[in-house]
């Protein structure tokens, strides 16, 4: 399949916090080593033995459903045995810092720490500190590695490469770590990529990361590969970043009517959880152009893949 690295790549890193610091061979590495696990899937005892003996602690100092959820099945598929911590119920409510919490769970003979984290910087400020490997579940507005590799092989699945790919990311980018990691990802796989939203939420400031900038969102549809579209966050309305809900689907929301801009083949993806109505029409958001669900089964795979990695080294 074009696009797929060599196998002559070796997987080195104790820790996955972003896909910034990772070259184009160490991204597709994990790919090529996703399209395995996902495998598994489809067996009738879909569980194997790589981390057997292991221990994980998904910490989850923000709230999350899908992502802890798909971590710690992603886990037990690979038979780790599996503890979840939240903010709410851990000893940080007590006053205790990040680093003796974790350093606690280290004592505890922890091998691989899956956190998320209102603070950008503290997965790496971990990862410096303890043995375990540390997963990057999201930090602040920082990145969100996992969710970009799932977004990456949801792409070169359906589309057999990435290089080369018109990628359109919509909506809210100056908040979105999603958004970040995706273009860290995509540019460094040879796609072009071009940011749509609200010169409010997309200043121009990111053209220096190699991407293009586009407040019209008609003028992309008709040429892209993929439109990636991003939750808009209600609460941004209180901080002024854009006038309303109602202006925004105006301007940038994928409706039914812009839908038939779309090329036949181009893909249609959004992280969830989706705001039908807001930033994509529910019958856009359910039609043939739509690999949301492939992105959830995806993500199963492509956490396998990351576990069974970082977990190989720091063990």
């Amino acid at each position: 399949m074009a696009g797929k690295g060599t196998m002559t790549t070796r997987w080195t890193r104790k820790d996955l916090l972003g896909l910034r610091e990772l070259s184009a061979d160490e991204i597709n590495f994990i790919l090529d080593t996703t399209d395995a696990f996902k495998q598994v899937g489809t067996r009738e005892i879909k569980k194997v033995p790589s981390l057997r003996g292991k221990t994980l602690v998904n910490f989850f100092v923000e709230p999350s459903t899908r992502t802890r959820t798909s971590f710690e099945l992603a886990a037990l598929r690979l038979s780790a045995d599996v503890i979840n911590i939240s903010a709410t119920t851990s000893s940080l409510t007590k006053g205790e810092t990040l680093k003796d919490t974790a350093r606690n769970l280290q004592a505890l003979h922890a091998d691989i720490l899956v956190l998320r984290h209102s603070s950008a910087g503290a997965p790496q400020f971990l990862a410096n500190r303890l043995k375990a490997s540390v997963i990057n579940a999201g930090d602040g507005a920082h990145e969100h590695p996992t969710q970009a590799l799932l977004d990456l092989y949801t792409i070169r699945e359906r589309r057999g490469k990435i290089a080369g790919l018109r990628v359109a990311i919509v909506g809210d980018i100056l908040f979105s770590r999603v958004a970040r990691s995706n273009i860290f990802g995509l540019l460094k796989l040879g796609a072009h990529v071009t940011l749509v939203g609200p010169s409010t939420l997309v200043p121009r400031e990111f053209e220096k990361l190699g991407v293009e900038v586009s407040y019209k969102i008609e003028d992309l549809l008709p040429k892209a590969d993929v439109v990636n579209l991003l939750r808009i966050q209600h609460e941004r309305q209180r901080r002024e970043y854009f006038p309303g809900i109602g202006e925004y689907i105006r301007l940038f929301g994928l409706t039914k009517e812009r839908a038939k801009l779309l090329k036949p083949d181009c893909l249609i993806m959004h992280p969830g959880p989706i705001n039908r109505g807001v930033e994509i029409d529910s019958e856009v958001a359910d039609g043939l152009h739509s690999v949301i669900l492939d992105q959830v089964t995806n993500g199963l795979a492509v956490r396998m893949a990351v576990l069974y990695l970082c977990g190989g080294v720091s063990g």
